[in-house]
């Protein structure tokens, strides 16, 4: 019915000019703002109205949200879900925050670029031995991002964002993605921003041509979802096939890397550095040898942390609210079949 309410719960603090567009949209739409840091934190009754939900990590108890239609996350990967019974729901309508992070991801991933393009990981090194080196020259001359080919794994909203950065630098860009007869992108684009035709790389790869494209990179992007085609899909013989001066940055999913074998590759100088966000056990304990790699900075899962993602997230879900009142297309909608 077009003139039937439409239930909205929000389950964590959201700045109030995004609530206020919200309400702007339509007369329709009943928006209430309930934080919490679980399901059981939101009483059933509240549950059981709920048409939409927006959401950072919860999962709702089907039996008691029998009216939700359609689930938004705050985040752009939801592996969390996978194993659950929303997964597989046909009847409600998952969609993820793709395209609102682009733009801090991007900027984490050219301060990793040129980090390692600089050897910083050595340059702190060498710093806590307080040491000014007579062949600094030797040890520290940078292998220079300009005009170096730079591989992006995932050419999703990320990668495109990238691609997009990187052009002064005059790279050349390969790309690899599961579906590489569409390059545009169909999902979520802050204006400006990326890479939504599909133009900005030099050469697109099949995931099955993965190898393919990693020996011919200087620098390699990781920001592949995590699924069960892309657990461990860099692993052993995907960095013997690696250059010994190739440098990575993998900001996706812990699971997506093969983190003994990308340590094994640093400490065998097989590759020359790494830059890594994400791990198989997070928060990484103090213990974990990956804290000790050679030529690897670690830092604790940050790259998408900006003090607008919530204003940029909820811009997003304003816009989604606007095609689902108008019965179009979700931007960035889950595939059960896919996993992402």
């Amino acid at each position: 019915m077009a003139d039937k309410p439409v239930e909205v719960l929000i389950t964590l603090p959201m700045p109030e000019d995004v609530i206020h567009k919200l309400r702007m949209l339509s007369p329709r739409l009943r928006v209430a703002v309930h934080p919490a840091q679980s399901a059981g934190d939101i009483s059933d009754e509240i549950w059981s109205k709920a048409e939409v939900v927006y959401t950072d990590v919860l999962i709702p108890n089907l039996a008691v949200a029998q009216n939700l239609r359609w689930i938004q996350y705050h985040y752009a990967g939801i592996d969390y879900i996978l194993n659950s019974p929303l997964a597989s729901r046909q009847d409600i309508r998952i969609t993820t925050m793709s395209g609102a992070s682009a733009i801090q991801e991007g900027e984490y991933i050219m301060m990793s670029l040129l980090a390692l393009s600089h050897r910083m990981p050595e340059l702190i090194a060498n710093q806590a031995k307080r040491d000014w080196p007579a062949d600094r020259w030797e040890r520290f001359v940078p292998r220079e991002l300009t005009g170096a080919t730079v591989g992006l794994l995932g050419y999703g909203s990320i990668s495109r964002e990238v691609a997009r950065m990187l052009q002064p630098f005059g790279c050349t860009i390969l790309a690899c993605k599961k579906d590489a007869m569409h390059p545009e992108d169909t999902g979520y684009v802050i204006e400006g921003h990326g890479d939504p035709e599909g133009n900005l790389f030099h050469r697109l790869y099949p995931i099955e041509a993965l190898r393919s494209m990693l020996k011919e990179c200087d620098f390699i992007v990781n920001t592949l979802p995590l699924n069960d085609q892309t657990r461990n899909i860099i692993a052993e013989e995907e960095f013997q096939v690696m250059k010994p001066n190739a440098c990575l940055v993998h900001i996706s999913r812990g699971g997506v890397v093969n983190e003994k074998a990308m340590a094994e590759a640093l400490a065998d100088k097989r590759i020359a550095g790494a830059v890594v966000d994400v791990f198989n056990q997070e928060p990484l304990p103090p213990d974990s040898p990956m804290w000790k790699v050679p030529n690897m900075i670690v830092t604790p899962h940050v790259s998408g942390f900006s003090p607008v993602y919530k204003e940029r997230a909820g811009e997003m879900f304003v816009a989604n609210m606007q095609r689902y009142l108008h019965d179009e297309t979700l931007f960035n909608l889950f595939d059960p079949t896919l996993k992402y």
